[in-house]
């Protein structure tokens, strides 16, 4: 089970023998690459077939199957190898690539693998963002509060905390807002209008009178005011009568 996972999982392994860094050129890396423990080599391609019965590279291109040739070199630090499938000696189908940096072996991986890749760390990176501002989200809704008289407001674990070491104080919470008292005073006067009181007490404590009869009090009495007339007629004649004849003018001729 072991050598099943390591094949399903070439991607994300190395190789490489220490023995033969010294020695890597273009002519050994085959060599190299051929050795038992590389998990990367395929014992049943053709170059185990031309390697055993002591044959030139150049036989490859006769024979049918899976073979690994030398597509790149860089000497002495990159070498690159290509597994490849062939069907005729002008047709082939490439499998997979390998790049030996100094001396160490990995397998290029392919496009779907690639893509595979940054689609999963985007979806991490990105449930990742969206649970963090969840979180915030929901923090900050903990601490909104509401009252119809007040509205909206924040409160947080620290105000708790100042509250705490602060006396208390008791607040004169007002029995209703400006607006209410506003509201309440314009319906009383519309009911009053429409309404009008028929007693009225005039002082604390005295009994309630008709409204007809303190229209009726407030009203002078036709005698009195006659009298009133007369005297201030009699006032008028007396001040005229003091003021002396009018001075005589000369003529001027």
């Amino acid at each position: 089970m072991a050598a099943v996972d390591i094949r399903d999982n070439l991607l994300g392994i190395s190789w490489v023998d220490s023995s033969w860094i010294p020695i890597l050129n273009s002519g050994s890396v085959l060599d190299y690459f051929s050795e038992r423990s590389n998990p990367f080599y395929d014992r049943t391609c053709n170059n185990e077939v031309v390697k055993m019965q002591r044959l030139t590279l150049e036989h490859l291109n006769q024979m049918v199957g899976v073979e690994y040739i030398l597509l790149h070199a860089q000497e002495p630090i990159l070498f690159i190898i290509r597994k490849q499938q062939r069907q005729s000696p002008t047709q082939v189908i490439p499998l997979a690539d390998y790049y030996i940096i100094a001396g160490v072996i990995y397998q290029a991986p392919d496009l779907g693998s690639v893509i595979n890749s940054r689609v999963n760390l985007f979806s991490f990176y990105k449930l990742t963002v969206v649970h963090g501002i969840q979180s915030a989200f929901d923090e900050a809704m903990s601490y909104c509060r509401y009252h119809p008289s007040k509205g909206y407001w924040w409160h947080f674990k620290d105000h708790e905390e100042q509250d705490k070491v602060k006396p208390k104080v008791k607040r004169k919470e007002e029995p209703s807002s400006i607006f209410q008292r506003q509201r309440v005073d314009a319906l009383l006067l519309d009911l009053r209008q429409k309404f009008p009181p028929r007693f009225v007490q005039q002082k604390s404590g005295e009994k309630p009178v008709p409204v007809d009869q303190t229209k009726k009090e407030a009203e002078p009495i036709p005698e009195t005011v006659k009298s009133e007339e007369k005297e201030t007629t009699k006032n008028v004649q007396q001040a005229v009568g003091t003021k002396g004849p009018p001075e005589k003018r000369m003529r001027l001729q």
